[in-house]
């Protein structure tokens, strides 16, 4: 784990890309990095800590998407996660409507992924979203927002790892795990978005769709608002690229980061 210290920093870094590219690579869950003042609220010693951010941290998809990036005929936009999902997730929505809850899991974690407490029960998750979660979604609108302004699109690529074996939080685990999985939106992933990512990955031995997770992400201004913000997740299985659960990346990294990129491609040529 990289603890840091007690004092105030941007939890999240936009990284620029070309003007005129409509992509944009999220990468939510890459970091291990938990603020002090977080770490004091986790239940956790700090052995068990570590083994659970071996399993809830996505390894390696923060350079993933930069190998992509810099490889990429038209550079994309990075928008990147750089404290653990465990102080807040800006993916899951922060009330009632999460279904994650149902295992501790919504915006602020209460349960590992053994369900095991991770928070006490009576943990207020208001502070975290307040100071987290929010500047997060504000920053993340504001790119994409731009990006409708500057390219008259916007395409979200979401970055994502995934564990060969079930977790017991995963609610929809008991479907296939194939290599790469892609998630769709009903309203965010146009089919065509959906067919370039599969020839991108071709390459690797089975891409499937919405299986063991699915959906996009869309900040909530545009979710199912605005047709021109498109979204895809990309779900890598872990022992297609790395050793888990927490270990360094293996062969397989550099032919996961030339279909990533040839997806990019894709997309801006689309």
């Amino acid at each position: 784990m990289n603890q840091t210290p007690d004092r105030d920093e941007t939890s999240f870094e936009l990284l620029p890309g070309a003007p005129d590219s409509p992509v944009i690579l999220h990468v939510p869950h890459s970091s291990r990095r938990i603020p002090a003042p977080v770490r004091a609220g986790i239940a956790l010693d700090d052995a068990a800590l570590e083994r659970e951010l071996d399993h809830i941290t996505d390894a390696h998809t923060a350079e993933l998407a930069a190998a992509a990036a810099r490889a990429a005929e038209v550079t994309p936009w990075r928008f990147v996660n750089r404290l653990s999902r465990l102080v807040v997730d800006p993916e899951r929505f922060p009330d009632e409507r999460e279904e994650m809850l149902s295992v501790g899991m919504g915006a602020v974690y209460t349960r590992t992924t053994r369900r095991t407490p991770l928070r006490p029960a009576d943990a207020d998750p208001r502070p975290l979203i307040e100071r987290y979660f929010h500047p997060y979604a504000a920053a993340m609108t504001a790119a994409v927002a731009d990006r409708l302004a500057v390219a008259g699109r916007a395409v979200i690529v979401d970055v994502h790892s995934y564990p060969t074996a079930r977790l017991p939080y995963e609610l929809h685990g008991d479907g296939p795990r194939p290599q790469v999985c892609l998630g769709t939106d009903s309203f965010h992933t146009p089919p065509e978005l959906v067919t370039l990512a599969e020839k991108a990955f071709a390459t690797l031995s089975g891409v499937g769709i919405d299986s063991p997770f699915s959906g996009a992400y869309v900040p909530l201004r545009f979710y199912e608002r605005e047709p021109r913000v498109t979204a895809l997740m990309v779900e890598i299985r872990r022992d297609t690229y790395m050793s888990e659960p927490g270990g360094p990346t293996g062969p397989g990294f550099s032919r996961l980061a030339s279909a990533l990129t040839a997806l990019v491609d894709a997309m801006v040529n689309e």
